[in-house]
């Protein structure tokens, strides 16, 4: 797509750290092995989303994509990189400016009661940041969040009720609705229907498409669920600890995917077609994000792995109209390509 984007992370990275305390740093002094714990969360990422598209991240847990939603919804600082909002840096704005941008970006999460205060009611969960902003005036707070629950499928008269007296699917309501109190422009959607029953699942993936439509959002929709971010999406990203691997389209992605770890997630899709096939899942485990891989993150799982694999980090470069992939097999072919002889890196 042309233009400026919406939203971009620009080598982006996000790393957790945890310090010694006192009693470790004592034990180091006298010899201990011990040492300042980092986790490599997201790593030198660029993803930009343009206005009025809706982006799937997907990937196996732990890889970083909700780490990624968070820092591109402002809730979380990076750690090196920066986030553009409009072209400009987000890091520099500053008043009326950064107000807008925060504003303009929302997040909604997976578990709804865990982030719905079971203190207060409706009313003053979806109310209290278009009022605390000037969104809305007091005397007029209760229509407007009345209009807003009924835009998302909530009764009005349900307004003064707190959040233990709703089911999983209208709590999630509640938190769209509470998204939409401040007009923003990008939700950011964090396994959004994982835990909610497949039935609930099909009302909140059409609500999501008819509020698209209304208020003409853009949204980044993270997800574990292949099946889901195909249905939706205009266009799919790949993540695999900490790094996006591949991207494309639903149809160019699904149809023909590039990186070995895209072929070996969505060779498990389930199918009518195929469904006698044995389920055979990605060999190996996911390694630590304390310490990843040298070269391709991939490089152990993968069973096209060869020495320049292990060495060389592959560079996300397009491989077809509208899809790029990080893998070294999409280069000039190397030795071992051509003469077929992969290895199993163990």
């Amino acid at each position: 797509m042309m233009g400026t984007p919406l939203i971009e992370a620009k080598n982006v990275s996000r790393r957790f750290s945890r310090k010694l305390d006192y009693a470790e740093k004592i034990a180091r002094a006298f010899g201990a092995n011990l040492s300042e714990k980092t986790v490599h969360a997201v790593d030198e990422v660029n993803l930009a989303v343009h206005s009025g598209e809706v982006v799937g991240l997907v990937g196996e847990s732990g890889c970083g994509k909700s780490t990624l939603g968070r820092v591109m919804a402002g809730i979380m600082p990076a750690s090196g990189g920066e986030v553009r909002w409009k072209g400009r840096e987000l890091a520099g704005l500053k008043g009326p400016d950064k107000r807008q941008a925060r504003l303009a970006a929302q997040m909604i999460f997976q578990d709804p009661m865990s982030t719905l205060n079971p203190r207060k009611r409706v009313i003053d969960i979806i109310g209290e940041a278009p009022l605390v902003h000037g969104l809305v005036t007091r005397p007029a707070l209760r229509d407007y969040v009345a209009d807003l629950a009924q835009r998302v499928g909530l009764d009005p008269s349900y307004l003064d009720r707190y959040p233990h007296q709703f089911s999983g699917g209208q709590r999630q309501r509640i938190g769209i609705a509470r998204a939409l109190a401040v007009k923003p422009e990008l939700i950011v959607c964090d396994e959004s229907v994982a835990a909610l029953d497949v039935s609930i699942q099909a009302q909140i993936l059409n609500l999501f498409m008819d509020l698209r439509k209304e208020f003409g959002l853009t949204y980044l929709f993270i997800s574990h669920d292949l099946g889901v971010v195909k249905h939706i999406c205009d266009r799919v990203v790949v993540m695999y600890l900490g790094r996006i691997v591949e991207t494309g389209t639903p149809d160019e992605l699904f149809s023909n995917p590039k990186h070995p770890y895209t072929r070996a997630l969505i060779r498990e899709l389930p199918s009518i077609s195929d469904r006698r096939r044995d389920f055979t899942p990605v060999k190996g485990e996911i390694p630590s994000p304390l310490h990843p891989p040298s070269g391709c993150h991939f490089h152990p799982r993968c069973p096209h792995a060869f020495a320049r694999c292990q060495q060389e980090r592959p560079l996300l470069q397009e491989t077809g109209p509208g899809q790029a992939s990080a893998c070294h097999l999409n280069d000039e072919p190397s030795p071992a390509a051509r003469t077929g002889t992969f290895s199993t890196v163990s």
